[in-house]
């Protein structure tokens, strides 16, 4: 809340291109929103939805391994974050790394037992 009170004008143009980055991707514009997410990473690098915007970009171009220390870095900031630690999960499903994608699904469970998402995931690991 104090970003948007801020007299700092850095906060105030990171502010901005936070809603610039969500306009882009609901305009399923992701080269663009790809491109600003990285450069507000450059300067506000524990943007926790950034982050998130990041990888889930890279995730949809199958880049998993690439999208995995976004997921990482937005877990650090929020560890209980279902829908970073569900992507997490498939990307490392996809990668071929049972375990791993396993070990987020145990985690999800944990905070949301009813998940529908992680049991579907769960059913392909066995």
């Amino acid at each position: 809340m104090a970003g948007l009170f801020s007299k700092n004008p850095k906060e105030k143009n990171t502010l901005q291109k936070r809603k610039e980055l969500r306009k882009l991707v609901k305009q399923k514009q992701y080269d663009d929103a790809l491109k600003l997410g990285l450069e507000i990473l450059q300067k506000a690098p524990y943007e926790q939805n950034v982050l998130f915007i990041v990888g889930g970009i890279y995730y949809m171009r199958n880049q998993y391994q690439t999208a995995l220390p976004y997921f990482e870095k937005a877990l650090d900031i929020g560890a209980y974050d279902v829908e970073v630690l569900t992507l997490k999960a498939n990307s490392h499903y996809f990668l071929g790394e049972p375990k791993k994608a396993l070990a987020c699904c145990e985690k999800i469970k944990e905070i949301d037992p009813k998940n529908k998402a992680v049991a579907e995931l769960l059913s392909k690991l066995k």
